[in-house]
């Protein structure tokens, strides 16, 4: 997960751990092996997930491309850096994952560093999203894969616009703007235009369905509120709107629940690339002349015939 200039997406507390064990096995973690299979992943390859929150594409991906292969994962919030740590810890196979604090817009490899870059979810929420993308671009070697996956409209969503809708009420615009927040990049054609213009060739956009989960709309409206920064302003509301907040979630989503679960649609656009074969030529970050930029060493510096340093 990564921060923008304003905090947006900043979690704090437990919210890590209800993150991964609530809301990612319930929104997240049947999109991970689509967003990865865009990227075609290759036995040896290095792989660098952005903004990787607590890891499950940077996990998977590490089965795929074997102990001969490098998986790195950065995100900015170190609460799900530590959830990442901990679960990747211990004998497995795969490749060996580095975990990193840093931000998207400022990745802390040289150039042509990685086979491909992965970015679930978090190009949404990046404060300068160009300069995220042409750091994806510098870090790829010439005609390495990009895979990003952001959600559609959240009218596409309708639990979680019938929630955004309830926090409105109840709670208040803030909290309303931060459900809102994850599907802020819904127009596809804007994200191909945006990848384009960073440096990308065959860009790529196909549009999925498909099913959050919950067992309740109960449990659905308390582990979003405690896996996100909702924590803060829904913990602040009295107990009458807190109360008010959940009916109204529940008479919204009447249709979508029985008595085992809450099941209703999603839509995400899943998007692939490959970073010019011209790499220099193509970003417009290196056409600007950057000056060399020094490396902390590790697995993912890069060979002579790639070159240390951006110049």
């Amino acid at each position: 997960m990564e921060l923008d200039n304003q905090g947006r997406w900043q979690v704090a507390g437990n919210a890590a751990e209800v993150y991964e064990k609530e809301l990612v096995p319930a929104v997240f973690a049947l999109w991970a092996p689509l967003v990865i299979d865009r990227g075609y992943p290759q036995k040896g390859d290095r792989i660098l997930d952005v903004a990787c929150g607590t890891g499950i594409v940077a996990r998977l991906v590490a089965g795929r491309v074997g102990p001969t292969g490098a998986v790195a994962g950065i995100d900015l919030n170190p609460g799900m850096l530590k959830v990442a740590r901990a679960l990747s810890t211990g004998t497995r196979a795969g490749a060996p994952i580095e975990w990193q604090q840093a931000s998207a817009d400022n990745l802390p490899f040289p150039s042509e560093s990685f086979d491909a870059v992965f970015c679930q979810l978090s190009l949404q929420f990046f404060a300068d999203r160009p300069a995220a993308l042409c750091e994806m671009h510098r870090v790829l070697v010439a005609g390495g894969r990009l895979s990003l996956m952001v959600w559609c409209g959240i009218s596409e969503s309708p639990g979680f616009a019938a929630l955004a809708d309830a926090l409105e009420r109840h709670v208040g615009q803030a909290a309303a703007s931060i459900m809102r927040a994850p599907f802020g990049l819904a127009d596809g054609d804007e994200l191909a235009t945006l990848v384009r213009n960073t440096g990308f060739q065959n860009v790529a956009i196909e549009h999925r369905v498909g099913t959050v989960r919950f067992p309740s709309v109960e449990k659905l409206v308390s582990s979003y509120v405690a896996g996100s920064p909702l924590a803060g302003p829904v913990s602040g509301a009295n107990e009458a709107a807190r109360g008010a907040l959940v009916a109204d979630v529940r008479d919204a989503l009447s249709k979508y629940a029985n008595q085992t679960q809450l099941a209703f649609p999603i839509a995400a656009h899943l998007l692939s690339a490959r970073a010019s074969e011209d790499v220099r030529s193509s970003n417009p970050l290196l056409r600007a002349g950057l000056g060399a930029i020094s490396f902390p060493s590790g697995p993912f510096m890069t060979t002579s015939q790639r070159g240390f340093f951006v110049s």
